[in-house]
């Protein structure tokens, strides 16, 4: 379709969908009703009475009515299936062609933007989720749940481990009745309408939206961060903050974990490593806590630390040199090494993900 083509068909769309308020409650009643005079749609809606004539007439011209010119004058619905099929195919094939038109943007790889249209944040939470290769973190409402219910079980049926929060609390699905498993390995709730939105896919891909923003908020955002190293801040702020004040339990963590198997979240890494047994092994890739440099370790893991409050979680590896070296997660300070990458398998240590 060449562009006068497109420019003529994107008006035509445009010239269908352009009724005023007076023609959809006009055409609405005629459609409810099936045939109305003047002075019914007068009645019956809140169009005036002197523009009831132009307003019919209007509709007829975008073939949506009939008009029988008799005495009173009859207005007549038009099956919608007929009188809309010309727009129909119209949109049909101007979506096919626009989409032929259409050059996507390129997503930086320090790409980090804000978004106020609810709908934009929301296809951002969706491709989050349909990102993670290996590990997913989510604070999501009820309604986002069900949303993404089908993206989810994608995901774990693909291998993801999924930690998921529920908020708020109180109209979360009953764990009695609704199949948490299905979409996730772990999940929580948590009270209240304040705590946040977001999604991580591991580790550097996420989304961070407030509540209010999903609701439409104008004054309300979402912050994007695509392959970004700030990413970080979003997975640690869910793993220190949201996860540990989300206090009801909708799934505990029973799934048996398979090996090898790759984390951006030590804490959960850790975790894991705690109730496996055996020789394991680890290759962690990050940097020096003291001179910045990349590293990239691997050894035998010969001790965890996991406090309580799941806040503090470190790995220690002795590393084919022999070094005891001591892992944290992303800023960390008293370890050797901040991770952003660890895999974890049985016997020799598993080479990179790359």
């Amino acid at each position: 379709m060449s562009e006068s083509d497109l420019r003529d068909v994107l008006e035509h769309v445009g010239e269908g969908f352009d009724l005023g308020e007076y023609e959809i409650a006009a055409y609405l009643a005629v459609l409810e009703h099936g045939e109305m005079t003047a002075s019914e749609i007068a009645d019956k809606t809140d169009v005036p009475q002197p523009r009831v004539y132009d307003t019919v007439r209007s509709l007829s011209d975008r073939g949506l009515v009939e008009l029988r010119e008799s005495r009173p004058m009859v207005v007549v619905a038009v099956d919608p299936e007929e009188a809309f099929s010309s727009l129909r195919s119209s949109l049909v094939d101007l979506v096919d062609d626009l989409e032929s038109l259409y050059t996507a943007p390129s997503r930086e790889t320090e790409a980090v933007s804000l978004v106020k249209s609810r709908t934009t944040i929301l296809r951002y939470f969706r491709e989050t989720i349909e990102a993670a290769e290996y590990e997913l973190a989510l604070s999501l409402t009820p309604s986002l749940v069900g949303r993404f219910e089908e993206e989810l079980q994608a995901a774990r049926e693909r291998g993801v481990n999924v930690e998921l929060v529920v908020t708020p609390a109180a109209d979360a699905p009953d764990r009695r009745t609704y199949d948490y498993g299905k979409i996730a390995t772990t999940a929580r709730a948590r009270r209240g309408i304040t705590t946040p939105l977001l999604a991580v896919a591991d580790g550097d891909y996420s989304v961070y939206a407030t509540q209010d923003a999903i609701a439409s908020d104008p004054d309300r955002y979402a912050v994007i961060f695509n392959r970004s190293a700030l990413g970080f801040l979003v997975l640690g702020f869910f793993g220190t903050v949201i996860w540990t004040t989300a206090e009801t339990e909708l799934l505990e963590h029973t799934t048996e974990t398979d090996l090898p198997r790759r984390y951006a979240s030590i804490r959960r890494c850790v975790k894991d490593l705690r109730e496996l047994e055996g020789d394991l092994h680890a290759t962690v890739e990050g940097r020096d806590v003291e001179t910045g440099d990349t590293r990239v370790v691997r050894g035998r893991v010969v001790q965890t630390e996991f406090a309580e409050s799941e806040e503090v979680a470190t790995l220690v590896i002795e590393s084919e040199d022999g070094d005891v070296v001591s892992i944290g997660g992303r800023v960390a300070a008293y370890e050797d090494v901040e991770a952003y990458e660890i895999t974890v398998a049985r016997g020799d240590a598993p080479a990179t993900a790359d």
